[in-house]
């Protein structure tokens, strides 16, 4: 039998069990075609470097639910993964070449993807290992890679199968274009930031006759690739201009003057210039109005050759000469200061360019109907509820998805173009040949698909698809995917379509989303700021299991968390705690081992004790609410009731009054202690699982034996509430008792009786006399009452003598001055706070009068005041009330 340590050491715990528990192979399911499994597919984290608080977030979240159902005896199945994650990648590796003193375009295609794949290999083995410290009891020899043999051909068949009917095509379209990176961007990859820049007010000249048009633009070097000028075909200041033209200063083109409904009036000036070619709004008016589309920019975003005398110069440098040019041929007329949205690479931070170019993109309207379909019929449940109508707008307001990226590294498009006939040719496997006219001079597109394509196909990919495997067939669909609401749209919305859309079911029946973790002040993590904590860092310093109860106690579906230092230190405070109360019931159990037979009649039978009931009681009310918030996702509020009963009930409580019996050597109240720590420590495993392991394995060497048949709490069977159990009547003594209890140490607390000192207590009580007074030994210690008398209502007598009188629910507290307090100085006290207290109350009565204040603070400032006034007012009675008892 192994010592138990005075403090709880993670660092020699964790790693013991974890190798553990993969060694048994408790992660890894057996397929039961008689039981429904419990899947979750783990999101996969970007194969870019270290895991983020997010990630153990999500780790922590998606274990608490795979340990709860692995311990209701479901197959479960947690399949980890890990995301190439195409530009963030590619940028991570091209940094490191450019510090090395080279590039990709210098290595060339083949050995920067050799390069890639070497950093990738390292970077993987951290991020298992990570996950591995964060307690994430997944299926590693499941663990999958979205460039992995399996995943790779899941994404050309689902391409192939889209292409083919007629739901993947080629075109230009407006997209997000990174210039640095030299790729197109999704929505998601483009990060918006708020800046101060300017609004310009150029004249363009009417082409015919004197005049010209005002437009506000803050993008001046975009004016050479404008088409149009546009106004509102209901604004009276542009009636007669509709139809003419004016002319381009500079390079001269001639443009007409249009009539939109989207212009709008309030914009500048009303009329707005129109650049098909690099903005999304003014692409739409150009397709719905047939005009042309100029492209100014070449890939680096210098000018090309539409650009007239303006060709090669950087973008910004343009701006400069074009607004100077404008306003030395007084057609500047005027600029403004203007704050406004603009986008940036999320992986380089380079302002982006909206920018019309050929690439290949889903016909997303077909594959969202199904979708839409799915949720609406309630096939699919979003945890929160308000995200579903978020996720139905904007799935009914969807776009073609951009699927073509011009990088490197990431799942090759598979088409190949044809130079003999022009055609291309869409293959699940390599041809050979043109699918049309046979030649043999054939090459494959450059470009890549977007990251998004293959994580859309995720849940599917991983268990085998296109293939019939056994894992695809038992394990599919799987259960919850849990994620982070930003990614509802990104990620979740086009797992659900292409699952549908590649297996012809519902990918998951259950989205839960989490909120964002930021700081302890609210504001978002981020390197810039130095708020940033590393999960790492925080498992070294507090523990896993604190760290996993930091980021989740108390915590609900999609509401951001703020962490910090005070939320860790409250999770190493509650494992100190968990372990110092098992420590005090394992070395007790060491002195005085449970019988055979005693735990098994704990189940069977009702305790004698009062207390022992009591306790039971609230263990099994616990078990029932437990399961309940599980079951409803409601796993922060779930661990916070479990902390509130353990910290509270049992161990301020239960373990106190145990240990008032075994320093009597009355009823041993051991067998009841175990448990109910035995019980906690299941409850608990799926939220703390390192220390809950490690302490029901010291439990059960001191239990008798066969007393717990699991090997691991890992697959003990999860609390199930005993209905029987439930007592109110001993829930109403002993909360009469410790209502009793907390009422003399407040009294003693707040008149600075010395702790040690005794002081006399009556106790006077109606219905529960007889259980009360069952409990008067315990009252007596816990309160430092002696002597104590407890006794019915009805034997109670005016004595005359000086008393603090404490009405309760239950019951009345008599405490007599004499043995608590000097009366005079006690006296005299009261009289002063009664003083203190009437002079603030006139004050903020008199404050509260002033129409000036009330006229010009802001309204929460006169609540405070009001406030304070209600609270004085209350201590004042209070203070009277003691006074009139001390007389």
């Amino acid at each position: 039998m192994s010592e138990i340590p005075k403090a709880y050491e993670p660092d020699k715990v964790e790693q013991k069990w974890y190798r553990f528990w993969v060694e048994r192979g408790y992660f890894t399911p057996k397929i039961d075609r008689n039981k429904k499994p419990f899947v979750i597919i783990m999101p996969p984290p970007n194969v870019t470097g270290e895991l983020h608080l997010g990630h153990a977030l999500t780790a922590t979240l998606e274990d608490i639910m795979v340990r709860w159902h692995r311990m209701k005896g479901e197959p479960t199945l947690w399949l980890p993964g890990v995301d190439h994650a195409g530009i963030a990648t590619q940028v991570v590796v091209e940094q490191k070449l450019a510090k090395e003193g080279t590039d990709r375009y210098t290595l060339g295609r083949e050995k920067f993807i050799k390069e890639v794949w070497e950093w990738v290999s390292q970077s993987r083995q951290s991020i298992t290992y990570q996950h591995q410290r964060l307690g994430a009891s997944c299926d590693w020899t499941r663990e999958r890679f979205t460039l992995d043999e399996g995943p790779s051909l899941a994404v050309r068949t689902a391409f192939v199968r889209l292409y083919n009917k007629g739901l993947i095509y080629r075109g230009e379209r407006i997209i997000n274009w990174c210039p640095r990176c030299q790729t197109a961007l999704s929505d998601l990859e483009v990060q918006h930031k708020d800046i101060t820049g300017s609004l310009y007010y150029l004249r363009y000249p009417l082409a015919e006759g004197d005049g010209f048009v005002t437009v506000a633009t803050t993008r001046p070097e975009t004016y050479l690739g404008d088409t149009a000028v546009a106004v509102n075909p209901g604004d009276k200041r542009f009636e007669g201009l509709i139809g003419k033209k004016v002319v381009l200063p500079v390079i001269g083109r001639a443009i007409p003057i249009i009539a939109d409904s989207a212009v709008d009036p309030e914009f500048g000036t009303g009329a707005v210039k129109i650049t098909p070619a690099h903005d999304p709004v003014d692409f739409e008016m150009a397709e719905r109005q047939g005009l042309p589309m100029i492209n100014i920019f070449n890939p680096d975003a210098t000018m090309n050759e539409q650009a007239g005398p303006y060709i090669g110069l950087d973008r910004l440098d343009c701006r400069e000469r074009i607004v100077a040019d404008f306003e030395k041929a007084g057609l500047l007329e005027k600029i403004e200061p203007y704050s406004h949205s603009v986008g940036h690479c999320d992986r380089c931070q380079t302002m982006i360019e909206p920018n019309v170019s050929q690439q290949w993109f889903v016909k997303i309207a077909p594959l969202a109907e199904a979708a839409i379909k799915a949720v609406n019929e309630g096939r699919i449940t979003i945890i929160p509820e308000r995200f579903t109508g978020v996720y139905l707008n904007w799935m009914e307001n969807i776009r073609d998805w951009c699927i073509s990226r011009q990088l490197w590294w990431g799942h090759r498009i598979p088409v190949w173009y044809c130079h003999k006939c022009g055609e291309l040719t869409a293959s699940i496997d390599e041809p050979s040949t043109c699918g049309h006219c046979g030649s043999t001079k054939i090459v494959q597109d450059p470009d890549v698909l977007d990251t998004w394509f293959s994580s859309a196909l995720w849940t599917h990919s991983t268990l085998g698809w296109p293939e019939d495997t056994e894992d695809l067939g038992y394990f599919y669909p799987t259960s919850v995917m849990e994620t982070g609401y930003d990614i509802l749209f990104f990620w979740v919305a086009r797992m659900i379509m292409m699952g549908l859309e590649d297996t012809g079911d519902i990918p998951f029946h259950t989205v839960y989303l989490h909120g964002l973790i930021r700081d302890e002040k609210g504001d978002k993590m981020s390197k810039m700021r130095g708020n940033v904590l590393s999960p790492i860092d925080a498992i070294d310093e507090y523990g896993t299991d604190a760290l996993r109860f930091a980021v989740t106690t108390g915590t609900s579906p999609g509401n951001d968390i703020n962490l910090g230092r005070h939320r860790l230190e409250a999770g190493r405070n509650f494992a100190n705690k968990l372990w110092n109360a098992a420590r005090f019931v394992l070395r007790s159990l060491e002195a005085e081992p449970i019988k055979d037979g005693a735990w098994a009649r704990l189940t069977a039978e009702r305790p004698e004790l009062i207390e022992d009931r009591w306790i039971l009681s609230r263990l099994n009310g616990l078990v029932l609410n437990v399961d309940k918030l599980m079951s409803d996702y409601q796993f922060g509020e779930a661990e916070r009731q479990i902390h509130n009963f353990f910290w509270g009930e049992f161990c301020d409580w239960y373990i106190e009054i145990a240990k008032v019996r075994l320093s009597q050597q009355a009823s041993s109240p051991l067998p009841v202690l175990a448990f109910v720590l035995e019980t906690m420590l299941r409850l608990l495993h799926p939220f703390m699982p390192f220390i809950t392991e490690e302490l029901w394995q010291d439990l059960k060497q001191r239990l008798p034996e066969g007393s717990l048949d699991s090997a691991s709490i890992t697959i003990a069977p999860y609390p199930i509430a005993d209905g029987k159990a439930i007592d109110p009547e001993a829930e109403q003594v002993m909360d009469s008792v410790i209502e009793i209890i907390r009422s003399i140490r407040n009294a003693r607390a707040e008149h600075k009786v010395a702790a040690a000192k005794w002081i006399e207590a009556q106790v006077y009580a109606d219905n529960l006399v007889s259980a009360i007074a069952s409990q008067s030994g315990v009252i007596e210690i816990l309160a430092r009452a002696r002597p104590l008398a407890v006794l019915s209502r009805e034997q109670r007598q005016a004595k005359g003598e000086k008393a603090l009188v404490l009405v309760l629910k239950e019951a009345e507290v008599v405490l007599p001055w004499a043995g608590m307090v000097d009366l005079a100085a006690e006296k005299q006290r009261l009289e002063t706070e009664i003083s203190t207290n009437q002079k603030e109350i006139a004050r903020l009565e008199q404050r509260l009068k002033d129409t000036a204040f009330l006229s010009r603070a802001p309204a929460a400032v006169v609540e405070k005041e009001r406030s304070k006034l209600q609270a004085c007012e209350d201590k004042l009675l209070r203070l009277r009330q003691e006074l009139s008892q001390l007389s």
